[in-house]
């Protein structure tokens, strides 16, 4: 997909140089945006990711979301060199496999790491943010949620949770930030991608279980979001499921 539709607009992708965020960073790139690959600890690949993208200047950008400081400095970072923030995509996110009725696996020490970078993360990264996004009209925030948050099903009750209290954190805020920035939770299902394809039982059951047959590709879930700056323009607040059907079979 290319066009013009974002050409002027400067699109913030945290986790960027993943598989879905690499993705989503590709859509925006395409449709004319000037794309700031957010990265943590992968910046040789972030790096890689924006020199190879199309179109207009891009950059990689250190946001690890879990330090607040770093978020300011980012912002700060921004600011100086792109001078405006139209889309913020928050995509970074961490999880790990434990079973759901396995209480002692999940530890404390992994609950808060999942809380603190899926929710508090986001959190941070729009209070960092949002001054830049209020400045010019049309503001968003896309958060990548999981239909893990409505079926409690995903890869540990944490991770549940986390994308639970994102809905939820997507909702508040598309009220409280309205009406200079619009704010949408994009949900997939299980994505085939790389920490799918580590495990291939749980892929083929999962597309076996879904009604459309398969997962979701992360050009898919990126075509989502590409659809929330350009298409939804009417909405915010919403959740827009990226599924398969999932949460029916």
């Amino acid at each position: 997909m290319s066009g013009s539709e974002l050409t002027g607009k400067v699109a913030l992708v945290t986790g960027g140089a993943g598989g879905i965020g690499s993705a989503i960073c590709l859509a925006l790139a395409e449709a004319g945006a000037s794309v700031l690959v957010g990265y943590a600890g992968s910046e040789a690949r972030a790096i890689a990711l924006a020199q190879d993208l199309p179109g207009s200047v891009h950059r990689a950008v250190r946001c690890p979301v879990d330090d607040s400081a770093a978020l300011e400095a980012a912002a700060q970072s921004v600011r100086a060199t792109e001078g405006r923030l139209d889309i913020l995509v928050n995509n970074a996110g961490i999880t790990t496999p434990i079973p759901h009725a396995d209480l002692d696996a999940l530890s404390d020490e992994w609950f808060d790491t999942i809380l603190r970078v899926n929710v508090r993360g986001a959190f941070a990264c729009v209070r960092a943010f949002s001054p830049l996004l209020h400045e010019h009209a049309g503001g968003l925030v896309v958060n990548i949620s999981s239909i893990a948050g409505r079926t409690g099903q995903g890869s540990n009750v944490a991770y549940c949770a986390s994308k639970a209290a994102l809905d939820s954190l997507t909702r508040s805020l598309g009220r409280s930030l309205a009406p200079d920035i619009r704010v949408l939770s994009v949900s997939p299902g299980f994505v085939d991608g790389d920490y799918a394809r580590r495990m291939p039982e749980m892929l083929a059951a999962q597309s076996a279980r879904t009604p459309l047959g398969r997962a979701a590709k992360p050009q898919e879930v990126a075509r989502a979001v590409l659809a929330c700056a350009t298409m939804l323009t009417f909405s915010t607040g919403s959740i827009i499921e990226v599924d398969g059907g999932r949460p029916l079979g």
